[in-house]
């Protein structure tokens, strides 16, 4: 079974960070230079904050002492564990 992305979590939910990849998600290899750049690196813990209208997107995330809107491709780039 594979790990849960980012956008599947739920508000409030914390997990940690696997991987940043594109799957099947087809993002640019830009946004996941971005998000390796923002913080994103396995180990590190992820928080999801807020979520925009219908649970969709922006997903406030915080990393670290960092907040982040992203948009819903991105999180589906960051492949988590949760506990």
């Amino acid at each position: 079974m594979p790990s849960p992305r980012l956008s599947d979590l739920p508000r409030g939910a914390v997990g940690t960070v696997l991987a940043v990849s594109a799957g099947d998600h087809g993002a640019e290899p830009s946004t996941l230079n971005r998000l390796g750049e923002l913080g994103f690196l396995p180990g590190e813990q992820v928080r999801v904050l807020r979520r925009g209208p219908g649970g969709r997107e922006p997903i406030a995330v915080q990393i670290g002492e960092t907040l982040f809107a992203l948009r819903l491709v991105e999180a589906q780039c960051v492949e988590v564990s949760v506990p």
